[in-house]
């Protein structure tokens, strides 16, 4: 899909449209989404001001994979490794995919037009593979320290630490695209999923979506504790600043804003409020 850049940014109220568009375009889920309604600009801004609640569902289910799997192995790193399994299946790697297409871009000496070819190629380079294996790996491990502290608690059974991290930072890493949709990051393109959404969520909107996001993650983190629900406020912002210095490179490398660019920016996000949530 592809939209001019002069088209207007602002924020689309909450619209069933833009949500189902949201779930369509960020999970595995293909809601019923009319294609002038894929197209609308406002319906765009709505989609990616709902990115965190997308984050909420995925990481309620990768969640309750993890404790199904700590309950029946008493393995932490397994759970670990099921809850980040269930994330990259819910989204058919997608965001994968785009976390080594922006590492093969980036490490591309060429120039910002040939860089950005690099990242259309289907096969992934040196790059690509070596940063999405260090950053599953930091994912796994610190999802798994996090478990780690429930199990050592008397929590592993129940909704504990690794529960909240789990989706704290799932609905950080899909709120750091909401903050890149907003006035101030062009496209890299003048088309694609870049092009579509750049520039389409309102800075107000942008602050509502976060104070909502630290709210329900603060909250999940009280349930289970305040030294729990301190690092689920930290983490969001972290998160948020890790996803801005990836997002500045970017922005100088490429020249503005890609689906891929998008995608690393996701797990790059998840996996800074994952090692906020592994502190003990």
């Amino acid at each position: 899909m592809s939209a001019g850049p002069e088209a207007p940014a602002g924020s689309a109220p909450a619209s069933a449209a833009g949500l189902r568009l949201a779930f369509s375009t960020l999970s595995i889920l293909r809601l019923r989404v009319d294609p002038a309604e894929a197209v609308d600009r406002r319906n765009a801004g709505t989609a990616m001001a709902c990115a965190p609640l997308v984050g909420l569902t995925l990481g309620a289910a990768a969640a309750l994979a993890g404790w199904a799997a700590l309950r029946y192995t008493g393995s932490a790193t397994l759970a670990a490794v099921a809850a980040v399994a269930v994330l990259a299946a819910l989204t058919r790697g997608l965001h994968l995919d785009g976390l080594a297409d922006t590492a093969d871009g980036l490490g591309s000496a060429k120039r910002s037009e040939a860089a950005l070819a690099v990242m259309k190629r289907s096969d992934i380079g040196p790059f690509g593979v070596v940063t999405v294996v260090l950053v599953l790996a930091a994912q796994i491990t610190a999802l798994a320290v996090a478990y780690g502290h429930d199990h050592g608690h008397g929590a592993g059974a129940g909704f504990g630490r690794g529960a909240v991290a789990v989706i704290t930072a799932a609905v950080a890493g899909r709120l750091a695209i909401t903050l890149a949709c907003t006035a101030g990051f062009p496209p890299a393109r003048p088309d694609g999923l870049g092009a579509w959404v750049a520039r389409s969520v309102s800075v107000s909107t942008a602050m509502i979506a976060t104070a909502l996001s630290m709210a329900v993650c603060v909250g999940l983190g009280t349930a289970v504790g305040n030294r729990t629900a301190v690092l689920a406020g930290v983490a969001i912002p972290f998160s948020l600043l890790v996803a801005a210095l990836l997002l500045h490179r970017c922005i100088r490398r490429f020249g503005g804003i890609t689906g891929d660019v998008l995608g690393a920016l996701v797990e790059t996000a998840t996996a800074a409020a994952l090692l906020v949530l592994a502190s003990h």
